[in-house]
């Protein structure tokens, strides 16, 4: 299903240029020839489409979700005489296309994991508790182009008797609570859990963090995986779960213990957690709601229970970077425009890639993926 093609108003504006410019600030140009290089993808001959042009336009095409292909290569292309003095040809449809599949995804997918990362510095208003970085696990969905293709591999959401208008690509990041950056993205098809996605996000947490979480992620075998990253957790739990008392704490909290698989094989031990209850009350006593948080933040003199009641609030932080991405960049009443599953994210969904650090890519043995469109800029197309 085509989109409606649209143009810049009136030519090449200021808005657009400073756009261009930030792409090639955020990765300059000796991070795009590291990602060509590492991934074997570096152009061996000239084109119209040069390597290094083709990772600046997928990146582009999140900025400019409304104008046609075309377009916004022609808006890349003035970026980049204006910016750095590149005259380049402005290739057709099918040129593009073949550029796109040419390259791949490997490239976008090193520049989005080696170079999207939190950005807070010690200043940054509402980033940190207690000296921690403050990041929200969750996940969404984003609408792809109504392809066959795209529907027989990501699928999307139905009744008994149709399907959905658009078939759909969930993912799981992680959000930094002060500058709303999504990293360490995982995408799937509609119908993989987050449970099963969050798996492959919660590797990205590290020491001096605090994840705040809701009750879909609060199993187990999740809260181990993060707690072994050695950040700090605070995660909502349902209400119903037994939670055994070991120590009532003076603020009304209290201790109990969680079992944690230790790196012995089939040995089991316990661990701390400090238990948050509280009501939140509605209009009506019907719509009181009962809030169960656990937390490795042990000591209430330091933590107050009221101080991180407040805190999990911003947890909804990461539902405002999803609004920013999906109504704001993308457009509210638009879809992903990749047609195809391999341009669409850099895996097959439900396809594991092979576990291979990316550094041995430079040794000549690599893994064949496919793709891209999300995997640049954090998912913005």
């Amino acid at each position: 299903m085509a989109r409606t093609q649209q143009k810049f108003e009136r030519g090449i504006g200021i808005g657009e240029r400073l756009s261009i410019a930030s792409i090639c600030r955020s990765f300059n140009a000796g991070s795009i020839r590291e990602a060509l290089a590492v991934t074997g993808k570096r152009s061996h001959r000239k084109r119209d489409l040069p390597a290094d042009v083709v990772l600046y336009y997928v990146i582009a095409m999140a900025l400019f979700m409304h104008v046609n292909l075309r377009e916004v290569l022609f808006c890349l292309m003035e970026g980049l005489r204006l910016v750095r003095g590149v005259e380049l040809k402005v290739a057709g449809k099918s040129g593009i296309s073949q550029a796109r599949t040419r390259i791949g995804a490997e490239p976008l997918r090193y520049l989005y994991e080696h170079h999207v990362k939190p950005l807070a510095n010690k200043n940054t208003e509402g980033a940190w508790y207690h000296g921690r970085r403050l990041v929200s696990l969750d996940g969404s969905y984003l609408d792809l182009a109504d392809e066959k293709e795209n529907r027989q591999a990501f699928g999307g959401p139905s009744t008994y008797k149709e399907c959905s208008a658009f078939p759909q690509m969930r993912f799981v990041c992680l959000a930094e609570i002060g500058t709303h950056v999504l990293f360490g993205a995982r995408m799937g098809a509609y119908r993989t859990s987050e449970v099963t996605l969050a798996r492959e996000v919660i590797p990205m947490l590290t020491p001096g963090t605090l994840c705040l979480a809701d009750q879909a992620f609060g199993g187990l075998a999740l809260w181990n995986q993060a707690l072994a990253t050695g950040a700090d957790l605070l995660w909502r739990v349902r209400a119903a779960r037994n939670m055994a008392m070991e120590k009532l704490l003076p603020d009304g909290t209290y201790l109990s213990r969680l079992r944690v698989q230790v790196a012995r094989e089939g040995h089991k031990e316990s661990k701390p957690v400090r238990v948050i209850e509280y009501l939140v009350e509605g209009v009506e006593a019907s719509q009181n709601k009962m809030f169960r948080l656990i937390t490795t933040l042990l000591d209430h003199r330091q933590f107050p229970a009221e101080e991180l009641a407040r805190l999990y609030q911003q947890r909804w932080e990461i539902e405002t970077a999803f609004d920013e991405l999906k109504t704001h960049l993308r457009g509210a009443r638009m879809c992903l425009r990749s047609k195809t599953p391999e341009l669409v994210c850099w895996r097959r969904p439900g396809i594991e890639p092979f576990r291979r650090p990316i550094e041995s890519l430079a040794g000549g043995s690599r893994w064949r993926l496919t793709g891209g469109e999300v995997a640049a800029g954090g998912g913005g197309n």
